[in-house]
């Protein structure tokens, strides 16, 4: 009687080993000929990417007209006046997104800086710096402001010293135009004002204001620190 001896468990073992291990290639060897080659990497991102938390970004800010923070109204003119500051702070004038005045455009400088705006375009008329420390300037700023076509806008912005020389007659000229300050401008104030030529502006709008180099000793080394004003202007004035 012949007796059948079946083989130990380690060599079964190790049999199963070998056959698994076969498999184990060939599926790998499958895949890799049937799948992308980027897929194994999505998929491992995927893995990977469980259990974030998503991460929500606000879109960024809309720029608006003349860097306003919020956007005016639709029918009305967005403007914006910074006057100097110090010796290196240009004054800017800004209407309807437009320069007018600014370092960019090379046009502006020491004294009182204009610029007059079509107000039923919204278009530059004419632009114009008046040195009121040097020379005799404002004998032309008279005639500047007096030649600007009515339903105009005037916007100003000083730089430096906008009163050392400026004379009695430009006063009379500008407060004509509705300004409360003039008056009170001293050497190395800060000035902006908007005015209306033939157009009367809102009560409510911000139009003009004023500071003095004297209440900014802790800055620019007693220079006037640079101020600004701006606002939505109606398209629809009278």
């Amino acid at each position: 009687m012949v007796c059948f001896r079946f083989p130990s468990a380690n060599v079964l073992k190790a049999v199963g080993l070998l056959v698994a291990s076969c498999c184990a290639w060939y599926l790998g060897y499958l895949f890799a000929e049937v799948l992308p080659e980027n897929s194994v990497e999505v998929a491992i991102s995927n893995i990977q990417s469980i259990g974030e938390k998503p991460v929500v970004r606000a879109p960024p800010p809309k720029r608006q007209k003349c860097d306003h923070w919020v956007a005016c109204p639709p029918e009305t003119y967005a403007y914006r006046l910074l006057s100097g500051g110090g010796k290196e702070y240009l004054p800017k004038i800004c209407f309807e997104d437009e320069l007018m005045m600014g370092e960019k455009k090379n046009n502006v400088g020491r004294g009182i800086n204009i610029a007059i705006v079509n107000y039923d375009t919204g278009k530059a008329v004419d632009t114009k710096i008046f040195d009121m420390y040097e020379g005799d300037f404002s004998g032309s700023l008279v005639t500047f402001l007096k030649n600007a076509p009515q339903r105009s806008i005037l916007l100003m912005s000083t730089h430096d010293d906008g009163a050392t020389k400026l004379s009695e007659d430009a006063k009379k000229a500008i407060e004509a135009l509705g300004s409360k300050e003039i008056r009170n401008i001293r050497f190395r104030s800060s000035w902006t004002y908007v005015a209306g030529k033939g157009v009367k502006l809102p009560d409510d709008l911000q139009k003009e204001k004023i500071n003095h180099s004297d209440n900014n000793k802790n800055r620019y080394s007693g220079w006037p620190a640079e101020i600004q004003i701006e606002g939505c202007l109606p398209r629809n004035l009278k």
